[in-house]
């Protein structure tokens, strides 16, 4: 794609569409000086689309505006497991797709996505309460309940509405590095950074009450990562054993503690390689990585790239 234009974002409403799952995507990449987007809200053919919740959305493009996109992004819809999409719809899904387009699904539109067999053999996921329903229906697909999104490249999945913001955050930081994912994320007072295999907020028959401690201890350690940070620190902050918030941290996110420190601090490096112009040794001992040999070994292990390159790419000014 031409750096000269544009990144066309197509967000396609369908029949009982959700209105949290429509607007995160027409929100988070609006046109802006920040945001090198256009977006396009389209359905089946132009006019009135019957929404969900009592609302309908007046949408001014029909399904051409998916030959016009760089990424589809599918809303969630009710009763998805009841019908497939028209066809003509699963056809310009994969038109769409054929032609270089990535697709994106929030929540229930992985449904949509799954009509097309795009998903056959591959990885997704879907809020957790249409997880068995879409395994049931389509068996060809590795259905994955317990994380907020899943991105196979072309083709992205995510759990329930708020999880939308995190896949565009992370369709953000692949576009556009981590600097504009984080104002974004700002701009929309939301997580900076919640990975994809972080779990899904599913009901329990016990309440948990460590779940806001966590929080709080992963928003303190996010302000201290140049700082020596141990899974005893860790603990000690959240006021359990080192063993409790072991195992249940990896419960809410994922990841093991350090695992979860390990990323961040790369996360942190990324974003200081692209607004400084301070040398990767600096950056390694402001993100407590020590040695800039320890920060490229641990860069090129988590993102497959070099600080070198990556600056090169995603440098302000560049």
């Amino acid at each position: 794609m031409s750096a000269s234009r544009l990144h066309r974002v197509a967000v396609l409403v369908l029949e009982g569409a959700k209105p949290l799952d429509v607007g995160i995507p027409a929100q988070v990449f609006t046109t802006r000086a920040s945001m090198p987007y256009e977006v396009r809200v389209c359905g089946a053919v132009p006019g009135v689309v019957a929404g969900g919740d009592g609302l309908a959305y007046q949408v001014a493009h029909g399904l051409e505006a998916l030959d016009w996109a760089d990424i589809v992004f599918v809303p969630g819809y009710r009763h998805p497991d009841r019908e497939d999409p028209p066809r003509a719809v699963v056809d310009a899904l994969i038109a769409a797709h054929q032609r270089g387009a990535r697709l994106a699904a929030i929540s229930t539109g992985a449904f949509a996505l799954a009509a097309t067999g795009l998903l056959d053999g591959k990885r997704a996921t879907t809020h957790w309460h249409y997880a068995r329903a879409l395994a049931a229906k389509r068996p060809l697909i590795r259905v994955d309940e317990n994380v907020l999104f899943v991105d196979e490249g072309s083709i992205l999945t995510s759990a329930g509405a708020a999880s939308g913001i995190d896949l565009c955050l992370h369709i953000l930081r692949r576009d556009l590095g981590m600097g504009a994912s984080n104002h974004a994320a700002r701009r929309l007072v939301a997580a900076p950074y919640r990975s994809g295999g972080q779990a899904q907020y599913v009901p329990r028959s016990v309440p948990e009450p460590l779940g806001e401690r966590f929080a709080a201890t992963r928003e303190w350690a996010l302000h201290r990562l140049g700082e020596p940070l141990t899974l005893e620190i860790l603990a000690r902050n959240a006021a359990v054993s080192p063993r409790t918030f072991s195992r249940r941290f990896a419960e809410d996110t994922g990841y093991t503690p350090m695992q979860w420190v390990m990323r961040a601090r790369v996360d942190m490096a990324r974003e200081l390689l692209e607004r400084s112009e301070r040398g990767v040794e600096q950056i390694a001992a402001d993100v407590g990585l020590g040695t800039g040999a320890n920060l490229r070994l641990h860069f090129q292990r988590i993102l497959g790239t070099t600080p070198s390159d990556y600056r090169r790419t995603f440098a302000q000014g560049e």
